[in-house]
C-alpha cells in the first residue's frame, strides 16, 4: 500500500524554490487528445504547444463507460492519447485498445514514484507489460452547503445522506452511491462485506451484497434531488437545482467552494473518502505516437502538474507538483482531509468486466426505481 501520510504531506508543504523546466526535444505535428472534461485547461495547451510545437486537438468524456465505449466502437482508432481510471486497466486491455507503453521513452522520475509502483497492482499493467501510466488522483466524500448543514470530521458519514432532513436534497452519483451505501452499512453491523471487498472477488457475492445495497437505495430514492455523472452536473446540482448535500469529486467541490465562497464544504466520512486514480494510455490504433509521449513528460514536470492541479482541484501524479500548489489548493486539501483521513482513503480496488457490468445492472436498477 502507498505510504499515504508520506505521499499527502507534502501537499501541504512551502514551495522549496523554483524548478527548472527543461524544454521538450524539438517536435511537431498534432495530438488527439481524449480527456475527461474538467482535466485539461488553456493555459495548459498553450505551454505544451509553445514548448513542443505540437497542437492538440482536445475532445472530452464524461465517464468512463463513455470514453471505453467510445474507443470499442472505433476499435481503438481516433485518438492518440486517453486518460482512463486505472481500475478500468482489465476492461480496456481485455477488448485489445490499449498499447503497450515503451517506458524507456517516459521520463518515470517526473512520476511521484509510489503513485508509479501503485498503479501496477491497480490495473495499470497487464501480462508485465505497462499500459497506463499515472496522471492524477483524487476522491470522492461529502459536499454540503454550509449555511444548510455542519458537518465534521470523525462524526460526518456517508450515512448523513439519507437523514430525514436530507429528503430530497441530495445528489449523487447511482453506481459509486451504491458502493458508499454499502461502506455505511457493514460499518454499522447490517452488512458485513468486509469494507466491500468481496464484492470485487466473485459475482456471487457481489450479486448478494449489492442486492442489499440496492434495496436500501430504492427505498431513499425520495431523498434524491438529482442523479449527476460528470463534472458539469455535480456544479450545476449545488448552483441552479438546490441541492444541499452529496456524494460527489473533489475536484468540483473545490471549484464550487472558490466560487461561493467557501459555501460549499467538502470533508472526508469515518468509511473512508472513496480513492480513485486516472492515468494516461496509447490507444491501440493511435497514429501520433511520439507526440503522445511528448504529452506524458511534458505532463511529469512540477510546474505542468501544478498547472493542472490548481485549475482542476485534483491532485496531480507528477512529482514535486504538490510543491507548487497555491495556497487556496492547499488550504481546500487541508480542509477536506483532516486528522487521518488520509490513512483512511478507501482505494478502488481493479474492476473486472464482469464486475462492471453487474454493477451497471444494480445502477440501472436504482436509476429506474
Amino acid at each position: 500500500m502507498i505510504n499515504r501520510r508520506k505521499l499527502l504531506q507534502v501537499a501541504v508543504a512551502l514551495s522549496t524554490g523554483p524548478f527548472v523546466i527543461p524544454r521538450l526535444s524539438g517536435s511537431s505535428g498534432e495530438l488527439n487528445l481524449y480527456s475527461w472534461s474538467d482535466y485539461i485547461y488553456p493555459d495548459m495547451l498553450a505551454d505544451f504547444t509553445d514548448k513542443s510545437g505540437i497542437k492538440v486537438n482536445l475532445s472530452v468524456y464524461g465517464s468512463n463507460d463513455e470514453a471505453l465505449n467510445k474507443l470499442r466502437a472505433t476499435q481503438g482508432a481516433g485518438f492518440d492519447l486517453v486518460m482512463p481510471s486505472v481500475v478500468y486497466g482489465p476492461a480496456w486491455n481485455r477488448y485489445k485498445l490499449l498499447q503497450p507503453l515503451d517506458e524507456s521513452r517516459i521520463n518515470i522520475n517526473g512520476c511521484n514514484p509510489d503513485m508509479w509502483s501503485k498503479s501496477r497492482e491497480l490495473g495499470a499493467s497487464y501480462r508485465r507489460e505497462r499500459y497506463l501510466c499515472p496522471f492524477n488522483w483524487g476522491t470522492e466524500a461529502l459536499t454540503w452547503n454550509r449555511a444548510e448543514r455542519q458537518l465534521s470530521y470523525g462524526e460526518a458519514s456517508f450515512g448523513d445522506l439519507w437523514h430525514p432532513d436530507n429528503r430530497g436534497k441530495v445528489t449523487v452519483r447511482a453506481h459509486s452511491a451504491l458502493l458508499a451505501i454499502g461502506l455505511y452499512l457493514d460499518r454499522i453491523g447490517e452488512l458485513p462485506s468486509g469494507q466491500m471487498r468481496i464484492t470485487y472477488d466473485n459475482e456471487s457475492d457481489m450479486r448478494r451484497i449489492y442486492s442489499e445495497c440496492t434495496a436500501f437505495a430504492v427505498k431513499h430514492k425520495p431523498w434524491i434531488r438529482q442523479f449527476w455523472s460528470n463534472a458539469q452536473q455535480i456544479q450545476n446540482a449545488y448552483l441552479r437545482n438546490a441541492c444541499v448535500i452529496g456524494q460527489t469529486w473533489d475536484g468540483p467541490a473545490f471549484r464550487l467552494a472558490d466560487e461561493t465562497s467557501n459555501g460549499i464544504g467538502y470533508i472526508a466520512p469515518v468509511e473512508g473518502a472513496l480513492t480513485w486514480m486516472d492515468c494516461m494510455g496509447i490507444p491501440s490504433k493511435g497514429k501520433n505516437i511520439d507526440q503522445a509521449f511528448e504529452f506524458i513528460n511534458w505532463y511529469y514536470q512540477p510546474r505542468s502538474g501544478a498547472m493542472h492541479a490548481n485549475n482542476s482541484g485534483y491532485n496531480s501524479c507528477a512529482h514535486h507538483a504538490e510543491e507548487l500548489l497555491s495556497s487556496k489548493a492547499k488550504e481546500r486539501f487541508q480542509q477536506a482531509y483532516p486528522g487521518d483521513a488520509l490513512e483512511r482513503l478507501w482505494w478502488y480496488p481493479p474492476e473486472a468486466p464482469w464486475f462492471i457490468a453487474i454493477r451497471n445492472e444494480f445502477r440501472d436498477q436504482f436509476l429506474a426505481a
